[in-house]
């Protein structure tokens, strides 16, 4: 019982509610989001269309941030292939950006079944997140991970955003509101990036996890 009120008092002076630049970020996205849902054509949030491009580069974005991490590299390497992970399931492995039907609609695409060899892709997709995760078992990134949870600063705005993301996403998704679904689920993406971002690079943030 004591450990678990340390916890919580600890947490309490973890919590950073300073407004970092790079929360500026998921700020402008949330702003953006009602905007985009009432007046932007409803094709901007189909496969390869504005939106999801722009969240390929933010996951190219965070990719880029972790393997330039000053600390914690092997952690912040199992993010990398977790990046990975995120940006292939948005091109759906590559079969929403080079098997478009001919003559289709935006969101017209072959599927695996109709594809040489695209019983594969779904195997290949989950071996490399088993060793992803082997990976990240292997490296004993879960102690990082830990004492992170335990002793790392907060962003409480950028976790703020990043729940509103998962939230409203789903919401989206629910109610048959594509533009909903992809802006808020940029808002995750973007808001994500804010967080890593404050722990590879800000030194406040890494010393925590001394």
């Amino acid at each position: 019982m004591e450990r678990i009120k340390e916890f919580f008092i600890g947490l309490k002076n973890r919590v950073d509610f300073k407004f970092h630049p790079i929360t500026l970020l998921p700020l402008l996205i949330l702003l953006l989001t009602l905007p985009a849902c009432l007046w932007l054509p409803i094709e901007y949030s189909y496969e390869n269309h504005l939106i999801e491009n722009f969240q390929l580069v933010v996951i190219l974005a965070i990719f880029i941030i972790c393997i330039k991490a000053k600390n914690d590299k092997t952690f912040f390497n199992t993010l990398a292939l977790v990046m990975v992970i995120l940006f292939l399931r948005e091109i759906n492995c590559g079969r929403t950006v080079f098997f478009h039907v001919p003559g289709g609609g935006y969101n017209d695409f072959y599927s695996w079944k109709e594809i040489p060899y695209g019983y594969l892709a779904h195997p290949l997709y989950g071996t490399f997140m088993a060793l992803s995760g082997l990976y990240f078992i292997l490296t004993k990134s879960y102690k990082v991970l830990w004492n992170y949870f335990l002793q790392a600063k907060l962003s409480i705005y950028n976790w703020i955003f990043v729940v509103l993301g998962i939230i409203f996403g789903l919401l989206g998704e629910e109610w048959g509101m594509p533009m909903l679904e992809e802006m808020t689920e940029t808002l995750f993406y973007v808001s994500l990036l804010a967080i890593i971002y404050l722990q590879a690079f800000n030194k406040n943030y890494i010393e925590t996890t001394k």
